[in-house]
């Protein structure tokens, strides 16, 4: 199974950090969040992983070079402009192949296990949730006996954590261009197509400074 690392954000709310690094760069605890994430997949067996770029891409290229100081083989979709989460997933399509894949957001740190996710797929999409954070406290999805649903009330429902395995067949219709996956993954829950599960370990959406700050402390304590 291959992965992809989703890393072409522009990370705005991070200014100035990101005026002149990319978001994935950024140092947590002296090392760029994205290494964090190819040391976790070497770690879950994973060797081949896809990493899309947009805003100031050509320095995560020549930082991480082709992976193999990590013991991976990494190879890069650049798309000049932002493409969104679907089109850039769909960009890369044909760098991940016909087989499920997984997908992880660059600008989240989890000590989450990324081998629980390499088993074969069934349906379109495998979710990974999360309890609600603050920032976020309406959720995205309700999770019953595995399957992911929509639903109305927040209190039932849990936050998409930004990791998960998607098939091919997802993006089946789709054009190149700018869009969305939310919208795709709602088609295939109505559908009964996406499974999912929650993580139970620690999960951060690094969007904000204070975030970082959050990150920095829980590495600290567990050094």
């Amino acid at each position: 199974m291959k992965a992809m690392i989703l890393a072409a954000g522009k990370g705005e709310r991070m200014r100035p950090l990101t005026l002149t690094t990319p978001k994935p760069l950024i140092r947590v605890a002296g090392i760029p969040l994205i290494e964090y994430h190819l040391r976790a997949l070497a770690a879950a067996g994973f060797s081949e992983i896809v990493i899309n770029h947009a805003w100031l891409g050509q320095q995560i290229q020549d930082h991480l070079g082709d992976g193999s100081r990590f013991g991976l083989r990494i190879t890069y979709s650049p798309e000049g402009e932002p493409l969104e989460t679907g089109g850039g997933i769909f960009r890369a399509l044909g760098l991940l192949g016909d087989e499920a894949f997984l997908v992880v957001n660059g600008d989240i740190w989890t000590d989450f296990d990324f081998s629980a996710l390499r088993r074969p797929l069934d349906g379109l999409a495998h979710l990974v949730l999360v309890a609600n954070p603050a920032h976020h406290p309406g959720g995205d999805f309700v999770l019953a006996d595995g399957t992911v649903h929509e639903g109305a009330s927040a209190a039932d429902k849990l936050t998409y954590s930004g990791i998960a395995v998607l098939h091919p067949r997802l993006f089946d219709g789709c054009v190149d261009g700018a869009f969305k996956l939310a919208p795709l993954l709602r088609n295939a829950i109505a559908q009964g197509q996406v499974s999912g599960e929650r993580l139970e370990g620690h999960w951060i959406d690094v969007g904000t400074h204070e975030r970082l700050t959050q990150v920095e402390t829980l590495i600290e304590a567990s050094r």
